[in-house]
């Protein structure tokens, strides 16, 4: 009869992993015998009215004659239809028989009787083990039961595998953390350790399985399956390799197990750089029902390390059939769709509606609220302002269940960037306990923000600390961010090329890194490799309209395209991009054109969101003094009077002072730079040209030639000095460094309008003043044309 019963359990073990959504991933069942309950434990009132035949059946049950108690508790039920306690021994005996359906339905018919029943609310939490329909049910009853036994390790065991079963790791892990630490059996640990896997607690994971061989017990199964993943993530990717070989070879047939097996083999051999064999190893999945969501999950993994936008295609394609063929999906297999679809532009919209039906059914659930948010804010119909005050909606009161606290630390690494505002609630989380070291990169941004560099390294390391993944290189990028903040642009520039030199299997990565790269590369005013860099981006990304902004302003800047090429990107954007999608590089292309009266509103609008930006507050103080002087020196003051006095100051005080026309205040704010930072380049060059505008020639000729010194090559430079010449009623000079200058850059491939109109206007001026007119100004020439 044991034997009976534990094949019965093996096999409703594998049908439940087959069902279910988010993961595959099986815990061994617990054992769990029913004692049959003494008379004296049934409750007077009720022992009082035990009959004869009861009493005969369950001391048949006693004796192990299931079949004979079965009938004898079948017989006092026709007589008795409301017996509690022949209900309850004919569910026993059900139960000892192996017949797991009849058992089930007869425990339903005990607790209808006596909702508080403890024996059967207990047995159908562990009877929700074997079925996936009967899950969330277990789960009732345990929680029901648990109220009036709460230091009962084997029901919490119990609901803790139940909990991770439904994908729901974080209340899975609560209960686990309790049986742990009450001399659990191997059983649970192992349970625990895959749940902990699953969860991406990973060094949690390895210290349970390590802990589950040392009682000298076998990792196989799907237990070896979440084992491969923990070694996998934790940089043993040889390792997982060999585990999950040796887990292939034990499967005769393409079962449930060997689906899942190749699965994540496939992953592991990707992580060992055997590319090949990761795409061989999937071939036998293809066209497979039983095997859709594996080959998706395997497949996206692929895709998020090779940029290929086939398996892109195939991904949510799969994902698409995993949805026609559940007509009703369960809410774990929709959050993993739309976790999934998330993370590609043609999918995000798609995700968002998943997003927002699972919260119409989990309307309490504020992890699905901040995933909403974050996708929001991606597709840009959030702005700023309102991210902020959602957020702080949600934030507000922190949750005090740790599930709820876990769920809502694992959505909120998905908001990019979060405000600084939000520093000290990031952190309370994090003291919590919760398992989500990104937080700490989060945090880290956040310091950046507020410029506190200091603070952001210790978050980052905080978060490498708790990493153990070893391929992990997101707190490079910061660290080349924080290094470009210090001014040491070489530096940040060498670690972002260090970055793409590594060929990180993370298209994330290297889209950062690249951006990362442009950005430096544009401080450092070389702005034909910040091109060359972001036309990388754009064959990477097509599709992609902020990448097209960010190329369309540096190509602004460096002269690769003309001021109207320039707008008609911006005016795209605008015409087909909602209001609320304001990018970083929208901000960007709108600074560096030239100001527009026409482009106020935009002005006004994008500074309300992040008044911060000064190239926009430049280009709408020059707005303004077209039309009224007086106010735009009024807002220049405001503008400075809110500024710290440093050198960073002294620069954003000197172009606001410059924009309204104020060249005294402007030379005073370089001064004072140079004053502090005297091998300031960039602020001597500056200086040259206010005294250019306030036409002491000589002085800025000097100034300039002291720029040239130090940085030859420069065009802006050389273009000024050009202008001093001609100025200085030195034209055949001039025309002879311009022509130079444009010569070489027409070596590079581009021709600079702007070098052409000023050379063009030194020839007109000079063959004028010899009497010449030239054709272009001949007005019969222009009629004729």
């Amino acid at each position: 009869m044991r034997q009976h019963k534990q094949g019965k359990s093996q096999k409703s073990k594998g049908i439940c992993i087959q069902y279910l959504s988010l993961l595959t991933f099986s815990l061994p069942l617990f054992t769990y015998l029913i004692a049959v309950p003494p008379l004296g434990s049934i409750a007077s009132a009720q022992a009082q009215n035990v009959s004869a035949s009861v009493k005969k059946g369950f001391t048949l049950l006693n004796q192990g004659l299931v079949n004979d108690a079965m009938t004898t508790f079948q017989q006092v039920l026709k007589r008795e239809p409301s017996s509690l306690q022949a209900r309850l021994g004919l569910a026993i005996a059900y139960r000892r028989a192996g017949r797991i359906s009849e058992a089930w339905n007869a425990y339903q018919q005990v607790l209808a009787i006596d909702p508080n029943n403890s024996l059967a609310l207990k047995t159908i939490g562990l009877l929700g083990t074997y079925r996936p329909e009967w899950q969330v049910q277990g789960i009732t009853a345990l929680t029901t039961f648990l109220k009036s036994n709460p230091n009962d390790i084997e029901a919490l065991g119990y609901r803790a595998q139940l909990y991770s079963y439904q994908g729901r790791f974080a209340e899975s892990l609560a209960d686990y953390r309790l049986v742990l630490a009450n001399n659990p059996t191997p059983e649970v640990v192992i349970g625990a350790a895959q749940a902990y896997s699953y969860s991406n607690d990973f060094p949690k994971a390895l210290e349970l399985f390590n802990r589950y061989q040392s009682m000298g017990k076998p990792i196989v199964g799907y237990a070896a399956v979440a084992y491969g993943r923990t070694l996998r993530e934790t940089g043993d990717s040889r390792g997982a390799v060999q585990v999950l070989e040796a887990q292939l070879k034990r499967s005769s047939s393409l079962d449930a197990l060997a689906i899942e097996t190749r699965k994540e083999l496939a992953i592991a051999y990707l992580a060992n750089q055997q590319q090949a064999q990761a795409l061989a190893i999937l071939d036998p999945l293809q066209g497979r029902a039983d095997a859709i969501l594996p080959l998706a999950r395997s497949l996206n993994e692929i895709r998020k390390r090779v940029n290929n936008p086939t398996l892109t295609q195939q991904v949510i394609s799969l994902y698409n059939q995993a949805l026609s063929n559940n007509p009703n999906p369960s809410p774990t297999l929709l959050r993993e769709v739309a976790d999934v679809f998330s993370a590609f532009p043609q999918g995000r919209q798609t995700a968002l509606k998943i997003y927002r039906q699972i919260a119409s059914q989990f309307p309490g659930d504020r992890g699905l609220l901040v995933q909403q948010l974050a996708l929001e804010s991606q597709l840009g119909m959030v702005g700023k302002n309102e991210l902020k005050q959602r957020l702080a909606a949600i934030l507000q009161p922190l949750p005090t269940n740790s599930a709820q606290l876990q769920q809502l630390a694992n959505a909120l690494v998905n908001i990019n960037t979060p405000d600084a505002e939000f520093l000290p609630v990031y952190q309370t989380i994090l003291r919590s306990g919760v398992n989500a070291p990104f937080l700490n990169f989060r945090i880290a941004q956040m310091y950046i923000q507020q410029n506190d560099l200091n603070g952001a390294r210790q978050a980052l390391a905080a978060y490498t600390a708790s990493n153990t993944n070893s391929q992990d290189l997101a707190p490079q990028l910061l660290a080349a961010e924080i290094e470009r903040r210090e001014g040491s642009l070489e530096a940040s520039a060498r670690r972002y090329q260090a970055i793409l030199t590594a060929r990180p299997d993370s298209n994330d990565i290297i889209d950062g890194a690249l951006r990362g790269l442009a950005g430096v590369r544009l401080q450092q005013k070389n702005l034909d490799e910040a091109v060359a860099i972001y036309d990388q981006l754009i064959n990477r990304n097509p599709q992609d309209l902020p990448t097209q902004l960010g190329r369309a302003s540096i190509a602004y800047q460096a002269k690769r395209i003309s001021q109207p090429e320039a707008e008609a990107v911006l005016n795209n954007w605008l015409a087909t991009q909602p209001a609320t999608n304001t990018p970083s590089e929208l901000y960007s292309l709108a600074g560096v054109l030239p100001a527009d009266p026409q482009r106020e509103a935009l002005y006004n609008y994008l500074l309300q969101l992040d008044p911060s930006y000064i190239p926009l507050q430049l280009r709408l103080v020059q707005v303004i003094a077209q039309r009224n002087p007086g106010q735009a020196q009024a807002r220049v003051k405001q503008l400075i009077a809110r500024l710290a006095n440093n050198s960073d100051s002294y620069q954003l005080q000197a172009e606001l002072a410059r924009a309204v026309g104020n060249l005294d205040l402007a030379s005073v704010a370089y001064e004072n730079i140079l004053a502090q930072q005297p091998d300031n380049i960039d602020a001597l060059a500056a200086l040259g040209g206010i005294q250019f505008e306030q036409r002491r020639f000589e002085s800025a000729q000097e100034i300039y030639n002291q720029v040239l010194a130090q940085k030859p090559d420069d065009k802006d430079t050389r273009r000024a000095l050009a202008g001093l010449s001609t100025v200085l009623d030195q034209p055949l000079s001039a025309l002879t460094q311009l022509e130079k200058l444009q010569m070489e850059t027409m070596a590079q491939g581009s021709v600079d309008t702007d070098i052409d109109r000023q050379m063009r206007q030194i020839q007109e001026d000079f063959l004028l003043r010899r009497g010449f007119q030239p054709a272009w100004e001949d007005s019969q020439r222009r009629s004729k044309n």
